[in-house]
């Protein structure tokens, strides 16, 4: 087990706290480190895929789990992967996907852990059919406070209190995972235009029960009639006889590309409103006004940013803040609005998307809901961005909304109750099994979780 002190960040490179890592290659390292965490605590750390803070412990222990990374068992008849917490999700891919079985959701990266998928419960462009990734979840182990190493079902209370739980009730060691077969490595991919806001969540509204995965790009910085622009990208896993007869011999096969990684060190500036319009007027103008049947690799559908490593490099040393938020079916006008005052306020995004939730998960700290998401990058050094996004906190959570916590660097702690009902349950019983406060995190601290 190795310790040093370094420097922890978010993936938005904001507001780094320095912290002990300790990287445990065993379970029972795993317990001793749990055990030693001293007077701040820890919190366990995957493939530091969260925006915020939620994987931080400023002047505690942090525990990066990824050393923990067996596939234990696969049951190729039944579709089911037994693996440990700090395996990743391109590690799953790349040994299920041969036979014939893929993950049930991804997130926009496939570098995220299994652990940090149940502690965030991740959602893709599949909850409006699928759900998040903890309703795929049948068991997990977890190591608690006390030492203890428990086996937690499903439709129990500390299962509803991990999932999406950020970390705070204990550290996954490994789960039982059921997986969503498929034929082939390929999607077939629809693609269209949508004029505005309006015209988007009508397609939507009207279609997306024809797809398992959907995902709007938009672009927040046209104005007027164009507002809320979009290219609207839609699909499924592409049947064999889809494929051309090349393809037929290695349907299977998964390949990800691989482009240089970007520079450690960018220009500030460099994604202003001029060049982020820029590239938002070419990106919205090359999108076919429709297109069907289009076949794509996996890694292009899903993950296309993951083929630049450091990606989030190009926001320069400032780094970025990542909102996403979702109001629910009836509350379109908060969306409306909210949209319109991104555009009018000139944000530079160029990574923005929509989506539709479909059912809510059980998890009491689980971010989705039933109707729409919406998530944007904007540099984190923006002037004046703190006060907006407070603003559209307030807007968010007088809709009846919320923010993704696993995203989330700034919230203002007493939104907090009014976007997750199910929060003092979850404070309850933290107090319950963690009396101590071992885990805790830089969130948790802020947010009083």
């Amino acid at each position: 087990m190795s310790v040093e002190t370094v420097p922890v960040t978010g993936w938005g490179r904001t507001a780094p706290t320095a912290a002990r890592l300790i990287r445990p290659r065993t379970y029972e390292e795993a317990a001793a480190a749990v055990r030693e965490c001293g007077a701040r605590g820890g919190i366990a750390r995957g493939l530091g895929r969260a925006y915020g803070d939620a994987a931080q412990n400023a002047g505690g222990a942090v525990l990066d789990m990824t050393a923990l990374d067996r596939i234990h068992a696969i049951d190729a008849d039944g579709g089911t992967v037994l693996c440990d917490a700090g395996v990743s999700l391109h590690r799953l891919m790349e040994v299920l996907l041969p036979l014939g079985w893929f993950v049930p959701v991804t997130p926009g990266t496939r570098y995220v852990t299994v652990g940090g998928a149940i502690g965030a419960d991740i959602h893709g462009k599949n909850h409006h059919v699928s759900g998040s990734f903890a309703r795929h979840v049948l068991s997990f182990e977890l190591l608690t406070a006390d030492g203890t190493i428990r086996t937690v079902g499903r439709g129990t209370p500390l299962f509803d209190a991990t999932a999406g739980g950020m970390g705070l009730t204990g550290v996954i060691l490994t789960a039982t995972v059921r997986l969503l077969p498929v034929r082939t490595s390929l999607m077939a991919v629809d693609t269209e235009r949508a004029a505005d806001l309006d015209d988007l969540m009508a397609r939507l509204t009207a279609t997306d029960h024809r797809y398992r995965y959907s995902v709007a790009w938009i672009d927040l910085l046209a104005r007027g009639a164009a507002t809320g622009r979009a290219v609207l990208t839609r699909g499924d896993h592409a049947p064999l006889d889809a494929l051309p007869a090349r393809a037929r011999s290695a349907p299977l096969a998964f390949r990800t590309p691989r482009f240089p990684a970007a520079p450690a060190f960018l220009p500030e500036g460099l994604l202003s409103r001029t060049t982020v319009g820029l590239f938002n007027e070419l990106w919205y103008r090359k999108a076919p006004r429709a297109r069907t049947g289009e076949l794509q690799r996996i890694s292009t559908f899903f993950h296309p940013l993951d083929g630049v490593p450091h990606w989030n490099r190009i926001y320069g040393r400032g780094g970025f803040v990542q909102y996403q938020f979702v109001v629910g079916h009836g509350r379109e006008d908060a969306l409306r609005s909210i949209v319109r005052r991104i555009s009018e306020r000139r944000c530079p995004s160029f990574l923005a998307v929509l989506k539709r939730f479909g059912e809510a998960d059980p998890g009491w700290l689980s971010f989705p809901v039933p109707g729409w998401t919406l998530a944007l990058d904007v540099p984190a050094n923006l002037p004046g961005l703190g006060a907006f996004l407070d603003e559209l906190d307030e807007e968010v959570a007088a809709a009846g909304g919320r923010v993704y916590l696993a995203k989330d660097s700034r919230l203002r702690p007493e939104l907090l109750a009014a976007m997750y009902p199910r929060l003092d349950d979850f404070r309850a019983l933290r107090a319950e099994l963690d009396p101590r406060g071992v885990f805790i995190s830089d969130l948790s601290r802020r947010l009083t979780l």
